[in-house]
């Protein structure tokens, strides 16, 4: 009996890092890699880095992005750079 009680401390410790680390860095890179395959020319959207810009063209791993209303200066950064993309939000008016 006590065989089992010392081998059940390891199996529970293990269950919790699975159920509080492992699954939730899962779901978070199933989340980013979606977002990524969804990417579209045309959206507005933030890099990891805090950038806002809008996309101007798209290949496999790379997009390139504009920060301008003219879009004159493009610059390019790798599709897994995205941070998230920005909805269309009604802005605020503040005073």
């Amino acid at each position: 009996m006590e065989e089992l009680g010392s081998l059940l401390l390891p199996l529970v410790f293990l269950a919790v890092l699975y159920l509080l680390l492992i699954r939730p860095q899962q779901k978070r890179r199933k989340q980013q890699q979606e977002m990524v395959r969804t990417l579209s020319v045309g959206d507005d959207i933030v890099t990891i880095g805090g950038m806002h810009a809008r996309v101007v063209a798209l290949s496999d791993t790379t997009m390139d992005v504009t920060v301008d209303a003219e879009g004159e200066n493009v610059m390019r950064f790798e599709r897994s750079s995205l941070g998230r993309i920005v909805q269309d939000e009604p802005e605020s008016e503040s005073e």
